[in-house]
């Protein structure tokens, strides 16, 4: 809500918006450092965003082929190595460039319309099938049945708020960009709590297919727990586990591949769009170039970016993550919480939060955020980033 309400304000990227809300030079200056950086940080997380995104295209493209009969493509297009990951990094990167360049109405809007529909009818269906096999029920279990003893364990509840940034790309600018777009007629409220609604309820839904889909494996013989007992997450999870259970399930396993990673590609590029606008509206705005040439400079800068990390995978790869999802968002997140806060002058910020608001009285909302994005906030951030750095 901080992002978005500092968005439409100042209906500009996230210097201009932190400047703008600024009441002196030295807070000025200090929000053009939060913006250099949230811009650097927005890409370089798609850097290595677009690299894992790359393999999944690669992934649902293999499964295809290997039944066709090119097995030699096929393997290569899902193995690890230097020349596949900079292809399907760079086909992904083109394909962000492609949906970004179109505009926020033509481009963004238009596609996002698209995807997500697709996304969600993808997931609701492959979850429906994976809930029919044979050890699915024991995944189910686990995922609705709470552990009680852990309701209250500190790690889980920094663990899902850290999900939260990453999840919605908070603290780069991301909301913030999308809240520029975001006309003086709607209802700022309304709309977050509609994000927040949409993000958590894909999340869930997600859940009834992955964690059945696990134990469904487990069932076939593939393993699924790590060393220390836990069940296995991440890329191993997606690249490893997945894909040893549709190859064990022969005509009906390519399918739901190709299913499985079509719908991951897709929800990863409606994130990876969101993440090239940040810099691409920021030389638009800042240097009045074309929306076309600030992509293709945006997305040659990030693919080089990218490309380091491919070339250096070993030493990179671990560390750009750690820095740039446990470090720098959380970082940024509180800046932002501050400059709504503390910088932003509280009775502009109520007018803006106010606008089309139907109510002739301050609802509950209007009394409560601007407290709890002043003290609430940045307390829980601050602790996030405590807990990661100690």
């Amino acid at each position: 809500m901080a992002e978005f309400t500092l968005g439409r304000h100042a209906h500009g990227n996230m210097i201009a918006a932190l400047a703008k809300v600024s009441r002196n030079g030295t807070q000025r200056g200090l929000g053009t450092l939060v913006g250099i950086v949230g811009i650097f940080t927005a890409s370089l997380i798609l850097s290595f965003y677009a690299i894992v995104s790359g393999w999944m295209i690669g992934f649902g493209a293999a499964y295809p082929l290997k039944a066709a009969g090119a097995s030699a493509t096929a393997t290569w297009l899902s193995e690890f190595g230097l020349l596949r990951n900079l292809t399907l990094m760079l086909i992904f990167m083109i394909l962000t460039m492609a949906v970004v360049v179109g505009g926020v109405e033509k481009g963004i809007e238009r596609w996002s319309k698209r995807l997500m529909p697709a996304l969600i009818v993808t997931l609701m269906a492959l979850s429906i099938y994976v809930l029919t096999l044979e050890g699915a029920g024991k995944g189910l279990a686990v995922y609705l049945v709470p552990d009680i003893t852990k309701i209250w364990s500190t790690e889980l509840i920094f663990k899902a708020m850290g999900a939260a940034f990453f999840s919605l790309s908070l603290g780069v600018g991301t909301m913030l960009i999308y809240g520029s777009y975001v006309s003086d007629d709607e209802h700022l409220p309304s709309l977050g709590a509609q994000v927040a609604l949409v993000d958590v309820g894909i999340a869930v839904l997600a859940g009834f297919l992955i964690l059945p889909a696990m134990y469904v494996a487990a069932e076939r013989g593939v393993v699924i727990f790590n060393e220390a007992g836990g069940l296995l997450s991440e890329d191993t999870l997606i690249f490893v586990v997945l894909p040893a259970l549709f190859d064990s399930m022969n005509q009906a396993g390519t399918a739901l591949a190709v299913a499985f990673f079509g719908l991951m590609s897709i929800a990863a590029l409606t994130s990876s769009i969101s993440m090239l606008e940040v810099p691409v509206a920021f030389l638009v705005e800042r240097f009045q170039w074309s929306r076309f040439k600030a992509a293709v400079i945006a997305t040659l800068i990030v693919t080089a970016m990218s490309s380091v990390i491919v070339l250096n995978f070993d030493l990179l790869f671990g560390l750009v993550i750690t820095a740039s999802t446990r470090y720098s968002q959380p970082i940024l997140g509180l800046a932002l919480c501050l400059y709504a806060g503390w910088v932003w002058r509280r009775d502009i910020l109520l007018k803006e939060l106010a606008k089309n608001e139907l109510e002739t009285e301050p609802t509950l909302f209007m009394r409560w955020w601007p407290w709890y994005v002043r003290f609430v906030c940045p307390t829980i951030i601050l602790a996030i980033v405590a807990r990661t750095i100690f």
